[in-house]
C-alpha cells in the first residue's frame, strides 16, 4: 500500500492557526481585521503552521500579504513553517471538483499566498459532492504532487463524519493508497465528540495518517454571546432549540465565574491532544524546537492529537496561546513540555488547577446539553442544489465590504478564539 514519504504525521505541527475568521462570515469587514499582525504574532509565539481556503472570502490573500514580508523572511524560511488550503468549493451553493478546476484553483493559490508550493491541500466540504467527484479531485491533486511538486500531501474535508469516513474507505479502496489527512470541524467539541466516538476508529482503519479536529467552538457555538454574526448575517446551522440549550450552559459557567467559551476551549484542545493521538502528529507542539531547521530532521516524541484554532484580534491569539501552553504544562509530563513551549514551571500548580476546574465543568456543561449532546446538523441542508456555474480562469473573489479610510479593526470575538482578558 503506498503512502506518502516522509508521513505528515512526522513534521505537521499539533497547533493549526486558522483563517476562517479572515472572512465577512464571521467579521463585518476582514480588511479591517489585523491579519498581518496576528499572523506574525503567531509565528513569534510559535506557531508554524496555517489553515486557509479560497472560500474564506480574502483570507488566501491576507494570509499571503502577512507572509510576504520582511518580518517573516527575515526570521522564518518558508521551509519552517506549513500552509494548508483546499479546493472544490466555490460560492455557499457552487462546488467544482472537475481536474481543470481543481489546477486552476491550485494555481491561484499559490498566487495568493505568494508560495511555489501547498503543503496540504484539502477537497473542501466533500459532503456536497458525490464521491466519483471526490475521486476525481484527490487523483488530480496527487498527479499534481507527483508531476512537479506543487501540492505535497493530499486530504479531504467536511462535516459529516461518517460520510469522511466512507470516502477514506473509497479511496484507499479505489486507489490503493490511504489519503494522508482527514480534517472535520465542530465535530469534537464540548457538544459533539463524534470525531471520536464515530470517525476515529474507522479512519484509522482505513489508514488516515492525520486528522485534524478544527472549529473547537462548533464554528462560534459555545460563545457567551451566541453564534458570530458578519455581513452575512446569522448562517450558523445550528437550530434555535440547540442555540437555548448553549445558552443555559453559559449561564451555568457565569454562575461559576467562568465563561463558557473558555471551558470549551482548553477542554476540546486538551482532550483531543490525547484522544486524537492515534491520528495525531509527532511535530513540534508549539514552537519549532523539535525540529533542527538546518538538517530538516526531527527529534522524536510521541504522536499527539492536531487541533486548528482561529482568532480575529492579538488579544484572542495571545489567550489562545497563553490556554495552550498551561495546557501542556498540565499534562503528565509537563515539565519536559513546558521547556519546550517557554511556559514557566512556577505556573504548573496553576495550571493543574486550572485543569480540574476545567474538566468538572466541562462535565457540567455536558449534563445540561441532555438530549444535544452529540447532536449533528444536516449538511447539506435540505434541498441543496450544487450552482455550479461557467467559471472564469481566476474569478473574482467572493464579495466583501469595501474599506473605510476611517474604518478601525474591529474586534469581535471570532469562532475559536476567546475574546475575554482574563487567564483561561
Amino acid at each position: 500500500m503506498p503512502t506518502t514519504s516522509p508521513p505528515l504525521s512526522s513534521f505537521l505541527p499539533s497547533l493549526i492557526c486558522g483563517t476562517a475568521t479572515f472572512n465577512s462570515q464571521y467579521n463585518p469587514d476582514p480588511y479591517a481585521l489585523p491579519t498581518t499582525a496576528i499572523v506574525h504574532r503567531a509565528l513569534s509565539s510559535g506557531v508554524r503552521a496555517f489553515d486557509t481556503s479560497p472560500y474564506y472570502g480574502p483570507a488566501e490573500e491576507l494570509l499571503g500579504q502577512a507572509l510576504d514580508t520582511s518580518f517573516v523572511h527575515d526570521k522564518f524560511p518558508r521551509h519552517d513553517y506549513y500552509i494548508l488550503t483546499k479546493v472544490g468549493r466555490v460560492g455557499g451553493a457552487e462546488f467544482d471538483y472537475s481536474p481543470s478546476w481543481v489546477r486552476t484553483s491550485i494555481q491561484r493559490s499559490l498566487t495568493r499566498l505568494k508560495t511555489d508550493y501547498l503543503d496540504v491541500v484539502y477537497c473542501h466540504d466533500v459532503e456536497f459532492v458525490t464521491p466519483e467527484e471526490v475521486l476525481t479531485a484527490v487523483t488530480e491533486l496527487r498527479r499534481i504532487r507527483d508531476e512537479n511538486g506543487a501540492v505535497k500531501y493530499v486530504g479531504i474535508s467536511g462535516y459529516p463524519v461518517v460520510v469522511l469516513c466512507e470516502l477514506a474507505e473509497m479511496i484507499l479502496e479505489k486507489t490503493g493508497e490511504p489519503i494522508d489527512i482527514v480534517m472535520s470541524y465542530a465535530n469534537y467539541t464540548l457538544q459533539n465528540t463524534r470525531l471520536s466516538s464515530v470517525a476515529l476508529p474507522r479512519l484509522k482503519a482505513a489508514s488516515v495518517d492525520v486528522v485534524p479536529n478544527a472549529s473547537v467552538l462548533g464554528m462560534g457555538l459555545l460563545r457567551r454571546g451566541g453564534v458570530p454574526v458578519g455581513s452575512l448575517g446569522d448562517w450558523h446551522p445550528a437550530p434555535n432549540a440547540l442555540r437555548s440549550a448553549i445558552e443555559i450552559a453559559s449561564r451555568y459557567c457565569d454562575d461559576l465565574g467562568d465563561r463558557i467559551e473558555k471551558v470549551a476551549i482548553r477542554w476540546a484542545l486538551e482532550t483531543w491532544l490525547m484522544e486524537g493521538s492515534l491520528v495525531g502528529s509527532t511535530g513540534a507542539l508549539v514552537t519549532s524546537a523539535s525540529r533542527n531547521s538546518t538538517t530538516g530532521t526531527h527529534i522524536e516524541q510521541s504522536r499527539q492529537g492536531v487541533s486548528v484554532i482561529g482568532v480575529s484580534n492579538l488579544e484572542e491569539l495571545d489567550e489562545t496561546m497563553q490556554v495552550w501552553r498551561s495546557m501542556l504544562d498540565a499534562l503528565e509530563d509537563g515539565g519536559h513540555k513546558a521547556v519546550e513551549t517557554d511556559a514557566k514551571g512556577s505556573e504548573r500548580a496553576w495550571s493543574l488547577q486550572r485543569q480540574k476546574e476545567v474538566r468538572e465543568r466541562a462535565a457540567g456543561v455536558k449534563e445540561l446539553m441532555g438530549s444535544w449532546l452529540d447532536y449533528a446538523w444536516p449538511s447539506p441542508g435540505p434541498g441543496f442544489a450544487n450552482k455550479r456555474l461557467q467559471h472564469l480562469a481566476f474569478p473574482a473573489p467572493l464579495p466583501t465590504p469595501a474599506v473605510s479610510p476611517k474604518q478601525t479593526a474591529v474586534q469581535t470575538s471570532s469562532d475559536d478564539g476567546v475574546g475575554a482578558s482574563s487567564r483561561i
